[in-house]
């Protein structure tokens, strides 16, 4: 099939698909209102086969050593695929399964399948990774780029008047201490206060909650234990489930193996105000 875009609809809730653009969600509206960022940096996209930074683009697998291209010097970033065209393998009114054959700069041959089932309150995106030649190390994240304001669209400072900007609420068991190279050193340490670019420990499953006063509270939730917390720039915030830190290549990798593949999932539930 082909890699064009797919719009999913439920009830009030809409989303567009972009398969040609990185497997990319690249809208999701509720009533009307996008809650996603549009601009340059929008939408959600996929980080596969390695979420946030990995340091020098250096990792091993066993005693093999491979080098990715710095695409964020002095590191590289976010994975591979969300600068790919994915194709559609099938897709219904509320459901479309996207597909990514993973291709050199990554070392290894693999299939990623990503599955947007939505409901009239919730987005469900799952992934896997699986591989039916060599083993290799991955990960498996979401970089959504919320709205900070759902009144005034993008570049606006206080998204018109009567809107509010958003609320993060969430707690976390720890909080990976970052170096100066925007990457953890390795300590647990006390959550801190935002701004954050901060990876987080949350051993009982992601549940983040973003509140837009008087407007919507949309809660993002995974079984799995990272969340990255970015909002130190003003259109938006993002909260990124992942399967590990940062740079989690070489220091909590997952191996992906013929005989068991890498999955993960995130839901997004919202209610209005």
């Amino acid at each position: 099939m082909s890699n064009e875009d797919i719009t999913l609809t439920a009830a009030d809730a809409e989303v567009t698909v972009q398969p040609g653009n990185g497997g990319r969600i690249g809208g999701l509206r509720v009533d009307g209102v996008e809650l996603l960022r549009q601009g340059k940096k929008f939408g959600c996209f996929p980080m596969v086969p390695w979420c946030g930074r990995t340091r020098d683009g250096r990792f091993l697998n066993g005693a093999t050593s491979h080098q990715l291209p710095l695409n964020s010097p002095p590191h590289a970033i976010h994975g591979t695929t969300r600068d790919a065209a994915w194709r559609t393998a099938r897709k219904s009114e509320s459901e479309a399964v996207i597909t990514y054959d993973l291709v050199d700069p990554w070392p290894y041959a693999g299939r990623v399948t990503q599955v947007v089932a939505l409901t009239a309150d919730t987005l469900t995106l799952t992934m896997a990774v699986e591989t039916y030649d060599d083993s290799f190390p991955a990960q498996i994240g979401w970089h959504p780029w919320f709205n900070r304001n759902l009144g005034g669209g993008e570049g606006t400072k206080d998204g018109g008047e009567g809107t509010e900007d958003v609320r993060l609420d969430f707690t976390a068991a720890w909080q990976e201490e970052r170096g100066d190279d925007h990457l953890p050193t390795g300590r647990r340490v006390d959550p801190k206060p935002g701004p954050w670019d901060d990876c987080f420990g949350m051993p009982d499953g992601v549940d983040v909650t973003l509140t837009w006063p008087g407007q919507l509270q949309l809660s993002v939730t995974s079984r799995e234990h990272w969340v990255v917390v970015y909002d130190e720039q003003e259109a938006a915030v993002c909260v990124e489930p992942q399967t590990g830190p940062p740079n989690g290549l070489n220091t909590l990798p997952r191996l992906v193996t013929p005989i068991e593949p890498l999955e993960a999932a995130t839901t997004w539930t919202w209610r209005r105000l």
